[in-house]
């Protein structure tokens, strides 16, 4: 039977064993080695005369072909002993393998060819959906700096400064305070620095002149952290951390 090929159409060896698989109507899990050989050979023949560039590739696939075309007239193993693994077991694997690239190809060069038919709207989204940002475990950015050991810290300080106070004269009567704003700390912790390059987290607390002050300068520092514009370092000879500006 003669075998009227296109060698355009054929990539390589895989390729042109697909064909033949195909066209007779074969499953790829059970190839009839000697017929698929002989085809083979008669298209390899053609191939010769045409002295393609690529001829070396389907001489291999052809000696793999008849290589196991060889192993399979081989006797097979008596029904006691184990059963040997089929030769074309590997070849089959091959093919599988070049059939699922060829197909994803395939469709990649689809998407290319219709891309120029697509046009996509520019982003238009609300400020407010533009300005988020999901929020930050604390604990998981700090790694073993935990927000626990600075808590620990700032609650150390509180209670220094309460102890501060007379508690006698604190009754006389209240000293009314503006609020203090988180704005106004933030750019408070910014400058202090900003301006030192490296800062001890203690003296910042403890340069709160009140409670709230501390407190809302410690809700700034873990704000800035969050927000990337600071990142601590462990002073461990002093039980304290060290603020530096990100990069």
């Amino acid at each position: 039977m003669e075998l009227s090929l296109k060698l355009e159409s054929f990539e390589g060896p895989l390729d042109l064993l697909l064909h033949l698989i195909d066209k007779n109507k074969i499953n790829i899990y059970d190839i009839p080695i000697a017929l698929i050989t002989g085809q083979y050979l008669e298209y390899l023949a053609v191939m010769k005369e045409e002295k393609l560039e690529n001829l070396s590739e389907f001489i291999v696939m052809a000696a793999t072909l008849l290589d196991i075309k060889a192993r399979m007239l081989l006797p097979r193993p008596e029904p006691e002993t184990e059963e040997a693994e089929d030769p074309r077991a590997e070849l089959v694997a091959r093919l599988l393998e070049h059939k699922k690239f060829k197909l994803l190809s395939g469709d990649l060069r689809l998407c290319q060819e219709g891309s120029d038919r697509f046009f996509y709207r520019t982003r238009q989204l609300p400020r407010e959906v533009e300005k988020y940002r999901p929020p930050v475990d604390l604990d998981r950015l700090l790694g073993d700096l935990t927000a626990e050991k600075l808590q620990r810290i700032c609650q150390e300080i509180l209670k220094r400064h309460a102890s501060k106070i007379d508690l006698v004269r604190s009754r006389f009567g209240e000293i009314e305070r503006e609020a203090v704003k988180i704005g106004d700390r933030l750019d408070y912790v910014r400058q202090r620095v900003r301006r030192k390059g490296r800062h001890s987290f203690r003296s910042l607390l403890n340069s709160g002149a009140s409670r709230l002050e501390i407190v809302v300068t410690f809700m700034a520092i873990l704000e800035l952290i969050k927000t990337g514009e600071i990142r601590l370092s462990e002073d461990s000879t002093r039980d304290d951390f060290n603020l530096e500006q990100a990069a």
